[in-house]
């Protein structure tokens, strides 16, 4: 879902449609104060001139985020494909998901009386970032240094907790949904609640992928072949 800044100049396009194609975007904006909102339809380089920003920072810091959501080949060795689930899925949580928190606050609350409005969204989106905390933690400090210190090691009880949290994740994917009536976004919804669902967006798809990489791909390395399902 990440924007192809290569389509047309970045200076040349409208500031809040780069926020609503770019996920991340509104951050960048938010660092430079940029007003990617009310002021949504002026060029980016007439934004940047007006608040006196260099252009040139702008657009390298935009052009970074958009190569850091491309597509990369899956590692095989394990010790990279860890560092690979860290850096790209752990590390973008981690930064991605309080920016969309605030433009979910701030969009139930100007849009409250809006039928479609994301009521409860951000509320949700708080709980899943002290949620999925506590797991990548569990993974950070326990879970991926021991595979590390044992690559043919079995740990399936910890893995078996994972993979319980994972289904915690998935069902609050399945909210997320709801809240946003699947990503649709209104006639005339505005760049806020634009950007919010692009973010939302790639939120659920990074999560799927990062899911899908431990459950599918790391994960089986060290469990017990053919093992017996585990009661909870």
């Amino acid at each position: 879902m990440s924007m192809q800044i290569t389509q047309s100049p970045l200076k040349s396009r409208p500031i809040g449609e780069i926020a609503a194609d770019l996920p991340g975007a509104t951050a960048i904006f938010r660092k430079f104060k940029l007003d990617f909102c009310c002021s949504g339809d002026v060029a980016l380089a007439d934004a940047a001139k007006s608040r006196g920003v260099n252009l040139e920072a702008v657009e390298h810091e935009l052009e970074e985020l958009s190569a850091s959501g491309q597509s990369v080949a899956i590692p095989h060795e394990t010790p990279v494909l860890i560092d690979h689930i860290l850096e790209r899925y752990h590390e973008t949580h981690r930064r991605e998901l309080p920016e969309l928190v605030e433009l979910a606050r701030k969009v139930e609350k100007v849009h409250a009386e809006h039928p479609q409005a994301p009521h409860g969204l951000g509320d949700l989106l708080q709980q899943i970032i002290g949620e999925l905390e506590v797991h990548m933690k569990k993974e950070e400090l326990i879970l991926f240094p021991a595979m590390r210190r044992q690559p043919t090691g079995v740990f399936d009880a910890p893995i078996s907790q994972m993979r319980h949290d994972h289904d915690d994740h998935g069902a609050h994917l399945q909210k997320l949904e709801t809240i946003t009536n699947g990503l649709e976004l209104p006639d005339g919804a505005c760049r806020s609640w634009q950007a919010l669902y692009a973010g939302t967006g790639k939120f659920i798809d990074d999560l799927m992928e990062h899911v899908h990489l431990e459950n599918n791909v790391l994960f089986p390395r060290f469990e017990t072949k053919f093992a017996q399902p585990v009661e909870s």
